[in-house]
């Protein structure tokens, strides 16, 4: 198989993009930027680090970023599952991308830009809920924000249907991976209220 490891070659190919997709980037946030990134409860995070790539689902009752000034965003590190791969990575790096979305559009919002973790005790009380902070928030930088091409999302009908039956759990999946020791019916019960008490 032949690989392509020539800049020029790849531009061969596709040849130079629209106007629209480069008038569209802006720098910082602008009014209709702020009103969509504001509507989207979801985002993927992207971060790089010594150990490689990571790409982490975030998500929030509300907006998943909050607006600091029209160049920074705040993100609260949310329970998870303790990895911690995305903050190690924005500890040892700082580039990060984040793909914002909103169920019923086809509309990606996409940003660029570096990141840092605080602790900072007046930030991470601003995220309180049920009487829990994160244990630590991202500060985003924007480098450049600007609408992805709708029509992955399309291809994809990604808000047209469902197509989670007959999936694997993640207890079916945790058995499969510890030849039965762990995981399981018991692991997916349980999971649900687990989840409940330990959201944020």
């Amino acid at each position: 198989m032949q690989y392509l490891e020539d800049i020029e070659a790849l531009e061969a190919l596709y040849g130079e993009p629209g106007q629209p997709a480069l008038r569209k980037v802006a720098a910082r946030m602008t009014p209709l930027y702020r009103r969509w990134i504001a509507a989207s409860r979801f985002c993927v995070l992207v971060t790089v680090g010594t150990d490689g790539t990571d790409g982490s689902p975030r998500g929030d009752d509300g907006p998943v970023v909050v607006e600091l000034d029209p160049g920074t965003l705040a993100m609260p590190d949310w329970r998870g599952n303790n990895r911690l791969d995305s903050l190690r990575n924005i500890v040892t790096d700082g580039r990060v991308s984040l793909m914002f979305m909103v169920p019923g559009s086809d509309t990606v919002v996409r940003i660029n830009g570096r990141a840092k973790l605080t602790t900072d005790a007046e930030l991470r009380n601003r995220f309180t809920k049920k009487g829990r902070q994160p244990a630590t928030v991202i500060v985003i930088r924007i480098g450049e924000v600007y609408t992805q091409c709708a029509r992955a999302v399309l291809r994809a009908g990604l808000w047209s249907r469902d197509d989670s039956a007959g999936l694997p759990s993640v207890g079916d999946i945790l058995a499969e991976m510890t030849d039965g020791e762990e995981g399981g019916a018991a692991y997916d019960t349980a999971w649900g209220a687990r989840a409940a008490e330990t959201l944020w």
